[in-house]
């Protein structure tokens, strides 16, 4: 539960700060793919951003934490994230 709290607020301060409050698509389709997609289409996914290899692999490594959630609970968090991005680009 806690993990999901972070990821909330995080994902709060990034879309919704004052100064531009439009939400990168990308950010939007890789926090969805952090939450829903499985581990190989995932990276295919980070793979885009060019990161650092002991970025990608900090972040498999807490996916895994995240996968560890039940699915349903995942998609909820993923469909308030997208309530959430809606207000934020109004």
């Amino acid at each position: 539960m806690r993990l999901s709290v972070c990821l909330l607020l995080v994902t709060l301060a990034l879309c919704c700060y004052r100064a531009n409050a439009v939400v990168c698509q990308a950010l939007g389709s890789e926090i969805a793919g952090f939450l829903l997609a499985g581990k190989p289409v995932f990276k295919i996914q980070l793979a885009k951003f060019k990161a650092p290899l002991e970025a990608v692999t900090a972040k498999m490594e807490v996916k895994k934490c995240v996968d560890m959630m039940a699915y349903e609970k995942r998609v909820l968090i993923t469909k308030t994230l997208g309530k959430i991005a809606e207000k934020c680009d109004r």
